[in-house]
Formats: C-alpha cells, sequence, structure tokens
C-alpha cells in the first residue's frame, strides 16, 4: 500500500519481570517480541493465536494502557509518546463486558463518561449518549438501568456504543464475543461490521478463533509466542497458509466437511514462556522443523504478493 498507515507499530516489545520463587531472581517473560504492523484507515485486521501468545499485552500497547519496553508506535504519522495522544481516537472493546462496566453506575453514566471526562456535559452529552445506544440497537430509555439488569449481549453492546461514543479512528476488539453464546456471537459480529461499514473505523479484531477473525477481516496476521509469524489476505491464508502453525491452526477449525470425530488438534503444548526453546518456537511441535529450526530464530520473510511468513522454509 502507497498510502501512510494510520496506526503503526516498528519493533514492539513488552517484557515482564516475573517471580519464580521467593529466593529467586525475577525472570524475564517476553510477552510481545519484536512486533511490527501497521494498520490502514478503514482496514478491518485480525490477530488470532492460542491463549497466552501475547494478543492482549498487544491490545493494550495499541490502546496505550501499557507502555511497550523498546520500539516505536505512530498514529497519523505522528509518534505515540503517551496515552494522551491516543485519546477518545483508539478504542477498545475488551472480552468481559461485565467487568468492563461499574457496576454501581447507570450503563447511561458509563457509555458517556469518555466525553464527561472531556468536559461534555447537560443535554448535549444526554444526546450523544442516547445517540450511541440507538446505534448499538438499544433504547434510550435503558440509559437510566445498571450493568446487571441487562443480558451478557446487551452488555457487550453497552461495551462497543462506550467505545463509539467518542467517535473513534480506531477500534480495538480483544476477544470480544468468546465469553457469549453462540447466537449471541453472531449478533455482536454482525454488530460490529455494521458499525465499520457505517461508520469507517479500522477494525483491529483479536481472537483465539479464526473462523471468527475471519468472518470480521479481510487481512490476518498469525502470533505466536509473542511473534508476528504469518500476515496474508484472508485469501491467502485460507487458500494457501505459509506457516506451518497457522496449516495448523486450519486444520483444527470445526467444520461440517468433517463427518468423523473430532477436529485435529494441534500437536504438543506451548512452550513456557520463561523458558522458551532455543531456534524457532513453533520447532517442538513443528512437523517440518529442521536442524536450523532448532538452532536459529527465523525472521520475517516476504513472499510473493506482499505477505510475510516467520519460517526458515522460506
Amino acid at each position: 500500500m502507497n498510502e501512510r498507515a494510520l496506526l503503526r507499530l516498528t519493533d514492539v516489545s513488552r517484557t515482564f519481570r516475573m517471580r519464580r520463587g521467593l529466593f529467586a531472581p525475577p525472570a524475564p517473560l517476553h510477552a510481545v517480541n519484536g512486533v511490527s504492523l501497521d494498520l490502514y484507515r478503514g482496514q478491518s485486521l485480525g490477530l488470532v493465536g492460542e491463549s497466552g501468545c501475547g494478543k492482549s499485552t498487544l491490545a493494550r500497547i495499541l490502546v496505550g494502557l501499557l507502555a511497550p519496553s523498546s520500539g516505536s508506535m505512530e498514529f497519523d504519522g505522528l509518534p505515540v509518546q503517551d496515552r494522551t495522544a491516543l485519546y477518545g481516537r483508539v478504542q477498545m472493546v475488551f472480552q468481559d463486558p461485565f467487568s468492563s462496566l461499574n457496576p454501581r453506575m447507570r450503563v447511561g453514566t458509563s457509555v458517556g463518561e469518555p466525553l464527561a471526562i472531556r468536559g461534555m456535559a447537560g443535554a448535549q452529552l444526554r444526546e450523544r449518549v442516547a445517540e450511541s445506544f440507538r446505534l448499538v440497537g438499544l433504547a434510550a430509555e435503558q440509559m437510566r438501568l445498571f450493568p446487571h439488569e441487562f443480558s451478557g449481549g446487551q452488555r457487550q453492546r453497552i461495551a462497543v456504543a462506550r467505545a463509539l461514543i467518542t467517535r473513534p479512528d480506531v477500534l480495538v476488539c480483544d476477544e470480544p464475543v468468546s465469553a457469549l453464546d453462540a447466537s449471541v456471537q453472531a449478533q455482536v459480529l454482525n454488530l460490529l461490521r455494521e458499525v465499520q461499514e457505517n461508520f469507517g473505523p479500522s477494525l483491529l479484531f483479536i481472537s483465539h478463533a479464526l473462523a471468527v477473525v475471519a468472518f470480521m477481516c479481510t487481512r490476518i496476521a498469525v502470533m505466536y509466542q509473542g511473534r508476528i509469524v504469518e500476515l496474508a489476505t484472508r485469501d491467502e491464508l485460507f487458500q494457501q497458509a505459509a506457516h506451518p502453525y497457522s496449516q495448523a491452526l486450519i486444520e483444527a477449525m470445526p467444520s461440517h466437511s468433517r463427518t468423523r470425530g473430532l477436529p485435529p488438534v494441534l500437536p504438543g503444548e506451548p512452550p513456557n514462556p520463561l523458558h522458551p526453546p532455543a531456534g524457532c518456537a513453533f520447532h517442538p511441535r513443528c512437523a517440518k522443523a529442521m536442524p536450523v529450526c532448532r538452532e536459529n530464530a527465523p525472521e520475517l520473510t516476504e513472499l510473493d504478493g506482499g505477505r510475510l511468513a516467520r519460517c526458515h522454509l522460506y
């Protein structure tokens, strides 16, 4: 793409110091390790990987809730020095809507809080909150209720309304439907697609479910142990995934075409992030591992068409 990225991460890492015992020194945990990503205006980018791979940590860096340990971040062409540069322009929809809403606060007050902090009040604020409620399919009269008076799907709609009230340029959705029933998941996913089609925010959609990401996004990044291991369009990924981990994720997807047994399971277990293996982090689980995979970590390599893969096969 020739256009400038709206949100750009360059070699971003986040390391935590984890205690291993009463007398042992803290050990580094590289939750995010050298991630570079571009998100363009109006684009839907998916981020997929197993639990614990660093997806949520990366999401919190993107919205300014966590500072990177190293690397840089730009928004709309300008370097991001602190959270204030992103406030209102990058908003997040969390996994658990009940935890993200104050149980002692009426939902209308929670939804309007981002604007109230910036000085909006009175009739103008009430109208903006009512408008946000209508956008997500809720009645303005429900603004007076408390979170416990809503179903899980309705609470997630309220969380979306709160994220939309500042009219953001970027919406970061961190596993927004994983805690919901299947029928309610479909409603919330359709709502998010309508929001993007009608209002045009860029969407970063994070999930461990590849099918959900494929439904929402035209471009997908696959993450494993804190690193991006493949970046491709949705069609490229599903027609011919390049990285063995991406191939395994696709093979493990439930499919109506399978008539016998359960879908295959990824072999082995993810490595302990406090004691990662040498070389490629995926090699202990990879059927295509070569001697070089056990010794050297591969670089992210550009393949035909601009897609990227982190694998010694290329």
